[in-house]
């Protein structure tokens, strides 16, 4: 099996693990869950903006693929909307529970950098071989991380607007996680 599969098929789990770390480690304090959440709410906008668009096609963790090139909503400005949504997230994760031990958020940067370049790259390997010309107009005019200023308004053959409730549907797995990591923070605060 190709490495790149395999990191693709477990991506969903692989945050946990460090969320349980900061959980154990940190120091929550009410102002660092508000400010950690203000950072966990972007995230998720943009995430959920993301799956308004793409829906459960985000979800599938059977093989890298899909039925469309989508560059709606986020996609028209930046190629992984959800990879950036993840980080911010992420971030605000480490500051809600104030888990600034010194190498956990530099090990956990590092590792998901990593990751996603991973998963990236053989992501665009299938989106170039299913969608040729389309995609690589695509590539060369939306970045992969760093937003345009101007939604991408290229040649594209599929067009879909976002629709909250396809991103509700799609997200609830990630609702759950965020919730639950506010009350195992709520719960170590008040301990």
């Amino acid at each position: 099996m190709d490495i790149r599969q395999k990191w693709f098929s477990i991506r969903s789990y692989m945050p946990i693990p460090f969320l349980f770390v900061a959980i154990y480690f940190g120091k929550p304090n009410l102002q660092s869950i508000i400010f950690g959440y203000i950072f966990i709410l972007l995230g998720e906008s943009i995430r959920l903006w993301g799956v308004s668009v793409a829906g459960s096609e985000t979800r599938t963790t059977s093989k890298v693929g899909g039925t469309h090139l989508f560059t709606d909503g986020p996609f028209g400005y930046v190629r992984n909307p959800l990879y950036i949504g993840n980080i911010i997230i992420f971030s605000g994760s480490m500051i809600a529970a104030n888990a600034f031990i010194p190498s956990l958020p530099i090990f956990a940067f590092f590792f998901f950098w990593i990751q996603y370049r991973i998963i990236i790259s053989s992501e665009e390997n299938y989106l170039q071989n299913q969608f040729g010309l389309e995609f690589e107009s695509y590539k060369k005019n939306v970045p992969r991380f760093i937003p345009r200023f101007t939604k991408y308004k290229g040649e594209h053959s599929f067009h879909r607007e976002p629709e909250i409730l396809r991103g509700i549907k799609s997200e609830k797995r990630t609702f759950q996680t965020i919730i639950i990591f506010l009350f195992l923070l709520i719960l170590k605060l008040y301990k």
